[in-house]
């Protein structure tokens, strides 16, 4: 079972969103396009990890890779995977999901890695996957999480069996239910706030996902010409976030 989201949170227009642009390696040569503000979410009915695996992922996090409020982090996926007879299971659900979207054989050929965090700081990965769109599927039961987009309002919480499809550029972050924003606080070391999850990276220059996403190639050449690195830029020059907002701010 799953159900959609809308596609676009009604009552939050983003007065600038028409102003941004992702310029990502297309092949040999950079290309520009629109950065979408369009978040595809919807709840799948997968089964729990095991109570062992979920242990191993627990001291992974803690001791391997000293997860700290605001990190997200690899674990390893081929030793999750001999020890998860349910894997297969995950995968064939949000494969079946990503097909009612529109999206045929979304995952076949694409990259899947599993991560950890404890939270998220609000980030954008259009420096890195400016060619890609994310696709996640929670894993962890409720730990009073939600990812949040403060551009376009959209805030998931998150349980086992969430599934997302977004754009890499667009800014997100992992905060507390109760929060407006990311706060260290609310990530103490006597609470257990990890969320474990699977993540495809879908090219986002596939037709059905371009459109599914509502993306516009090409908004910008000239500048895509002179460039020789992924970027998203805003208003015309390039762009970060603020970690603890989510706001869009000059680069630098």
């Amino acid at each position: 079972m799953h159900t959609l989201a809308p596609m676009r949170h009604p009552s939050q227009p983003h007065p600038v969103r028409d102003l941004l642009a992702s310029y990502f390696w297309s092949g040999d040569a950079i290309r520009s396009r629109s950065v979408s503000d369009v978040v595809l979410s919807g709840t799948l009915d997968v089964p729990a990890p095991p109570a062992r695996l979920i242990a191993d992922w627990t001291r992974e996090a803690s001791l391997r890779l000293g997860l700290e409020p605001g990190d997200v982090e690899a674990l390893p996926l081929a030793r999750a995977r001999a020890r998860w007879p349910d894997y297969r299971h995950c995968v064939q659900a949000v494969s079946d999901w990503t097909r009612t979207l529109g999206l045929p054989e979304a995952l076949a050929s694409c990259d899947v890695a599993l991560m950890a965090c404890r939270g998220a700081r609000y980030h954008h990965d259009g420096a890195r996957y400016g060619g890609m769109a994310f696709c996640n599927l929670f894993l962890s039961e409720d730990r009073g999480l939600d990812l949040h987009f403060p551009s376009t309002g959209h805030r998931i919480s998150l349980a086992r069996g969430t599934a997302v499809v977004f754009d890499t550029g667009q800014p997100h972050g992992v905060i507390a239910r109760r929060s407006s924003g990311f706060d260290v606080a609310d990530f103490p070391d006597d609470k257990d706030c990890t969320q474990v999850f699977l993540t495809w990276e879908l090219p986002i220059e596939e037709a059905h996902l371009g459109h599914a996403l509502q993306v516009a190639f090409d908004i910008d050449p000239s500048t895509a010409q002179r460039l020789d690195e992924e970027q998203v830029w805003l208003n015309g020059a390039p762009a970060g976030v603020c970690p603890d907002s989510g706001r869009w701010r000059r680069a630098g």
